[in-house]
């Protein structure tokens, strides 16, 4: 099964499911783009729904794209200019979630598919102009209710240089812990922060040294039980230590992230500038397990665009 919205970047001859640890988004080069189809079905399918902006997964809201059922229909935008391309998110319609396995996303100067040419790419930027979205097979219809196509380059992650703290510690589990480059997410192998039980607000602090322009956090759960105990949890980046870093401007929530698994957090507005990263849970009785923090950064005051 097709996943609603997931964002792709690894070489592969198909689409997958799985997101690159310095796959990056900057902006959405396909928004309002020139887009073509290879047949369209009824007047709500125009393939230009598929670039403007709405993440709709109804299409009957109209705000997806619809062909024909044919053998091999495609999709295709022009970005007009060729640029390096890291990531293609694609939002699939919820109500015919399955249409869409099997489908390729090819990247390249030409319209022209050729077998030299199917990516699905995690860390490796791909050059183009054209981002054709190919469903092989006969009776297919191909089904779409936003493609987004995003610069993609490699950022380090600096808090592997920072200094972690917290509001406690229970036992050996210090706040460093989420900062040792490893993910391993059972709590008795040693790997993961933990703070004292049923703590009121408790909090998690990496100091990055310097002012950063961070584009990603990427937060790993506790896998051997309780993953729901990080429910509600905020991301926090800023300069100040004013309540403990805890008042810096709010990068993202966590809602819910699946025991042992990583989840990748990007800022509202792309990024945000700051020196301390902050996980903060606020509330009575919690408690605060972090198998591993990431963040992805550039230097402030350098150019993003610099990276690419």
């Amino acid at each position: 099964m097709f996943p609603a919205s997931l964002a792709f970047c690894k070489e592969a001859a198909a689409l997958h499911y799985g997101i690159c640890s310095f796959c990056q988004l900057l902006y959405n080069l396909a928004l309002k783009k020139t887009a073509v189809q290879s047949s369209t079905s009824g007047p709500l399918g125009t393939a230009g729904r598929a670039v403007d902006g709405n993440r709709d997964a109804s299409y009957q809201r109209g705000s997806c794209t619809l062909t024909n059922g044919q053998s091999n229909p495609w999709w295709r935008v022009d970005l007009v200019n060729v640029y390096t391309i890291g990531a293609v998110m694609i939002t699939n319609r919820d109500e015919m979630e399955n249409r869409l396995d099997g489908a390729e996303i090819w990247i390249g100067n030409s319209t022209t598919i050729s077998d030299s040419k199917t990516f699905y790419f995690p860390c490796n930027s791909v050059k183009g102009r054209y981002v054709t979205v190919f469903l092989p097979g006969s009776a297919k219809a191909l089904n779409l209710c936003e493609v987004e196509v995003y610069y993609g380059y490699p950022l380090p992650n600096v808090a592997l240089k920072g200094e972690a703290t917290q509001s406690s510690t229970l036992s050996f589990a210090t706040a460093s812990k989420a900062i040792d480059g490893r993910r391993i997410s059972f709590y008795s192998n040693g790997f993961c922060s933990h703070t004292a039980e049923d703590e009121t607000n408790p909090w998690w602090r990496v100091d990055l040294q310097r002012s950063f322009t961070v584009t990603a956090v990427k937060v790993t759960n506790r896998g051997d039980c309780c993953a729901e105990r990080l429910d509600g949890a905020e991301i926090r980046i800023g300069n100040s230590l004013e309540n403990n870093g805890n008042n810096n401007p709010r990068c993202a929530s966590i809602s819910h992230i699946n025991a042992g698994k990583t989840y990748t957090y990007q800022c509202d507005g792309g990024s945000m500038e700051g020196r301390f990263v902050n996980v903060f849970l606020p509330g009575q009785k919690k408690t605060l397990t972090l198998c591993e923090v990431e963040v992805y950064a550039a230097p402030a005051g350098r150019a993003l665009s610099d990276w690419i």
